[in-house]
């Protein structure tokens, strides 16, 4: 497995045992590097992290094996927590009320709190590396214009220069190793309104150093979006690199480019697909469920016109789903609606795995205009690109399963 390969643990929980069993390949393949933070799956994430260190090494972390975790998101419990609090001890704590379903904090008591969590959670006593998580968020929560950028932007930086001396003292505590940010406004250009001035930070983290006494700093690590697509991050991992520091690029198969999301992966057409689609209407043809027979020809129909496969999810959970409940429950037979909704549930199995086909075709035909060659795959070009540019030190990609650990190997 390619050195430069991390593992992402987004979206991976403690309950599942493909996402177990990836982890346990992952480090036994030569996965030196596993990215997480405090609001991954509510705290599981980390959880499951723990759970596998003690299976594969008694609980005791191997030296040439780091942990990044991050903070500053407020979400799931934390957040149900966060809403029962006194709006002063929010304002206090600077807490970003950015939405209903997500707040935001780098407040150096926050910083310590949430860290105590996280090497509860991880079993361990220090942690190699603590990203603040996207603190940028201050600045989506309160600038609406360009006139008010710059102002932002130095209270902003005001915030970050706290949270970094926070940083530095749990350096001296022995609680974690070095610092840094991940921040998608790395990856925009200077001129965006949310674009976060990286050319300070190295300044501020050695003010942060000598307020609380370090011989030097302790600011190591920048993490951002960098892929096929979205190449303005490259702009700070050069500055990056010419300053000392490390780079990590996460968002490696998931792109945005002119308001669209692309996943940079190639996806198979699903043999069962028309066998499925087949049985299906010809049940809903006999029974003469006109309605429901009429949706699945539509729904054939239009499985190449989705954007991308999140458009599908959400137009499956806001229309789709509802629209069949409805049509279930007006059949009287329960055998024949069990019936019905067995082979349904199998047609909707199959048809997003089809939409992600179709996607992909999509994906890769753009890709081809835009005179990107693909190599065999989607995701090993869009990899490998990743991989062999130089300012670049880990590419996070999630490994939820074993089979996408062994598709890496080959790298």
């Amino acid at each position: 497995m390619n050195s430069k390969l991390a593992f992402g643990t987004y979206r991976t929980g403690l309950n599942n045992p493909e996402h177990e069993a990836a982890l346990i390949l992952a480090l036994k393949k030569g996965i030196r590097l596993i990215d997480t933070s405090t609001n991954y799956m509510n705290g599981d994430a980390e959880r499951l992290i723990a759970k596998v260190l003690e299976k594969l090494y008694g609980g005791h972390k191997s030296d040439d094996l780091e942990i990044v975790s991050k903070c500053g998101y407020i979400q799931g419990s934390l957040l149900e927590e966060m809403k029962k609090l006194e709006e002063k001890t929010l304002f206090e704590l600077d807490v970003v009320k950015y939405s209903e379903h997500c707040y935001h904090c780098i407040h150096p008591g926050f910083i310590k709190a949430e860290l105590a969590k996280s090497l509860e959670r991880l079993k361990l006593e220090e942690l190699d590396c603590y990203l603040l998580h996207n603190p940028e968020y201050y600045l989506m929560s309160s600038v609406k214009d360009e006139e008010q950028k710059e102002e932002a932007q130095i209270i902003m930086l005001d915030r970050i220069l706290d949270a970094f001396m926070q940083l530095e003292e749990e350096v001296k505590a022995g609680r974690i190793c070095s610092y840094g940010i991940s921040s998608n406004s790395f990856s925009l250009p200077p001129e965006a309104l949310y674009f976060l001035p990286y050319t300070s930070l190295i300044d501020l983290a050695a003010k942060a150093a000598y307020e609380v006494g370090n011989e030097k700093h302790h600011f190591t690590t920048l993490q951002m979006p960098i892929n096929l697509l979205e190449k303005e991050g490259l702009h700070c991992a050069r500055w990056a690199k010419r300053n000392g520091l490390r780079v990590l690029a996460n968002r490696p198969l998931n792109a945005s480019k002119d308001n669209l999301m692309f996943r940079l992966a190639t996806a198979l057409e699903p043999a069962e697909y028309y066998g499925n689609l087949n049985e299906l209407l010809g049940l809903l043809e006999e029974l003469n469920l006109t309605s429901l027979f009429n949706l699945v020809g539509e729904l054939d129909n239009y499985k190449h016109r989705f954007g991308w496969i999140g458009e599908y999810q959400a137009f499956l959970m806001g229309k789709i789903i509802p629209h069949i409940r409805k049509e279930l429950i007006k059949i009287g037979d329960d055998n024949t609606r069990e019936s019905i909704s067995q082979l349904v549930s199998e047609f909707l199995i199959s048809y997003e795995a089809m939409v992600l086909h179709e996607c992909s075709k999509q994906t890769k035909s753009m890709l081809e205009h835009s005179g990107i060659t693909i190599e065999e795959t989607i995701e090993k070009t869009a990899l490998n690109d990743l991989i062999s540019t130089a300012d670049i030190d880990y590419v996070l990609v999630g490994m939820r399963k074993e089979k996408y650990v062994d598709a890496l190997v080959d790298l």
